[in-house]
């Protein structure tokens, strides 16, 4: 027997995304319902290779029956409606900043703290940050290994981590480029084509940006909360694919062997390092692709039991549809969806709508 699956914010590209990975995964599902605002409704979107779904207006969809709620649709709009869809002991996998930091919710990657899914006692599960997702799937058997104390990370992100109109502005400026057009600046603070910009999200009071802060709370939640982290998050004219330099601190001394065989067993990475030219992934290569993708291994000597490394991942995937079916497979093979499974059998509250 199957689920009863439903897709908020479809119509977007983490949405359409995730339709395409429940049907590539081939989630157990008896029905799959596409949601978004009403000015969306009666669109079509696709799901798997000859299937199309109409799209419902989630404003006003009814959410009991439904076994699980994969959201996609803007902060703001899951702190509405995912609640509404929890009050139906319809378990929410949110793929929004929301929720990330709401006690009782968890923060899961799956090859990372899968277990953390039995913690969802109000319903909800949180999807991390898409550059601290691809982070810590590298992180988790180096810290098993050597007990990281900091992590010192620099982002190289791509535009459609700024969804859409993001990737849009960045194919108008470079095409205007060309023709000698004045670059229209609207989702970005400064021209992104040909340019990088040190700045995700809003500033804070202590100089860091909203999307570093993510990061390193995030990171702590995940991982452990006594790791120290400093990121500084960049974006580039890179269409998809994150890109991270990683420096970490240790614990204990560092072997280099070791770290290479960890990761080449952990779950969601693949090493590709060959001190040569090419010897290494880029984002481009990383785009459509599941895994995490870690090179330029070495050992950093200017701090004690120092490592380095490079990582890249594609950002709509692992950073954000597929760890969300990720997160649903989980639910599944727990046997933690349906009303009366576990989870609602010591279920709290619901979060109640903002």
């Amino acid at each position: 027997m199957g689920y009863k699956v439903a897709v908020a914010g479809a119509t977007g590209a983490v949405g359409r995304e995730i339709l395409r990975i429940l049907a590539e995964r081939n989630f157990p599902a008896d029905e799959v319902v596409a949601l978004a605002s009403s000015r969306s409704v009666g669109r079509e979107v696709s799901f798997g290779e000859d299937k199309v779904l109409k799209v419902q207006n989630l404003e006003t969809f009814d959410f009991k029956g439904c076994d699980i709620a994969l959201f996609s649709p803007g902060a703001e709009i899951s702190a509405k409606y995912a609640p509404k869809a929890a009050r139906e002991r319809c378990v929410v996998v949110d793929n929004t900043s929301h929720f990330r930091m709401e006690p009782g919710v968890p923060l899961v990657v799956p090859e990372v703290n899968a277990d953390a899914v039995y913690k969802a006692r109000r319903g909800i599960i949180a999807n991390p940050n898409c550059s601290t997702a691809q982070l810590v799937v590298a992180l988790k058997p180096l810290h098993e290994l050597f007990r990281i104390k900091r992590v010192v990370v620099s982002t190289y992100q791509a535009v459609s981590g700024a969804g859409k109109d993001g990737m849009d502005e960045l194919f108008a400026q470079t095409k205007g480029s060309f023709v000698h057009d004045s670059p229209d600046i609207a989702q970005f603070t400064k021209q992104i084509a040909f340019n990088v910009i040190p700045h995700i999200d809003r500033f804070l009071e202590d100089g860091s940006t909203k999307e570093e802060w993510k990061m390193a709370v995030e990171t702590r939640k995940i991982l452990d909360p006594d790791i120290r982290v400093l990121a500084t998050c960049v974006r580039v004219p890179v269409f998809i694919g994150h890109s991270e330099a990683v420096s970490i601190e240790c614990e204990k001394p560092v072997d280099l062997e070791k770290a290479w065989e960890a990761l080449r067993r952990a779950p969601g990475v693949v090493v590709q390092d060959k001190r040569e030219d090419g010897g290494y992934v880029t984002p481009i290569e990383s785009v459509g692709e599941d895994p995490v993708y870690v090179s330029r291994l070495r050992v950093d000597p200017s701090v004690e039991h120092g490592l380095a490394f490079w990582c890249v991942a594609d950002n709509l995937r692992k950073g954000a549809a597929l760890n969300t079916v990720q997160i649903a497979e989980c639910l599944a093979e727990r046997n933690l969806l349906g009303p009366h499974s576990e989870l609602w059998k010591k279920h709290e509250r619901p979060l109640e709508p903002q």
